[in-house]
């Protein structure tokens, strides 16, 4: 067969049957990417082999063996094993140890919290505690500690900006 002809059958294949190849490869190789890479090997196996192949059977089908067979090679193959592994180890990786790395990160930033609020003056700390820990509205802080609602304000807001200014030399939660 002249490579004229060869190249022709090539496009007309490529057109015809390469979305279903890609498809199909995909459901062994579970990513994109590697799926067409398969497919495009099994198009360059066509090529090559096209003089050889003898009309036994149909030529999609001979395609789907070609590409099945090109799949379970790649994942037989050292290469796949060795991305593989280090997949997994990575995404390992990532997922404990960042939440582990995170935790313990909040869990030191709430611990100097709770310092920074317990070094607050008793009148500070106690509306601090109501309003933020105990979920407590202004109004309910009135009626807890017998103060005027006025009051109560006030000594938030000063509370907050001496949190506030604790917290920056502190430097908690940026």
């Amino acid at each position: 067969m002249d490579e004229e002809k060869k190249i022709q059958i090539l496009e007309e294949v490529m057109l015809e049957y390469g979305n279903d190849l890609v498809r199909l490869a995909f459901n062994y190789v579970k990513d994109k990417e590697t799926a067409k890479d398969m497919v495009q090997e099994t198009f360059i196996k066509c090529y090559e082999k096209l003089d050889e192949f003898r009309n036994e059977s149909n030529l999609k089908t001979w395609l789907y063996r070609i590409t099945i067979n090109q799949c379970k090679d790649y994942l037989r193959s050292w290469h796949y094993r060795k991305v593989q592994t280090k997949s997994v180890i990575e995404n390992t990786f990532r997922t404990v140890f960042p939440l582990t790395e995170e935790k313990i990160i909040n869990q030191a930033n709430t611990e100097e919290m709770l310092e920074i609020v317990a070094s607050l003056t008793k009148n500070y700390r106690e509306i601090i505690y109501l309003y933020y820990y105990k979920s407590l509205t202004i109004s309910e802080i009135t009626d807890v500690t017998g103060l005027n609602e006025n009051t109560v304000k006030t000594r938030l807001r000063r509370a907050k900006q001496r949190l506030k200014t604790m917290m920056k030399e502190a430097d908690i939660y940026g």
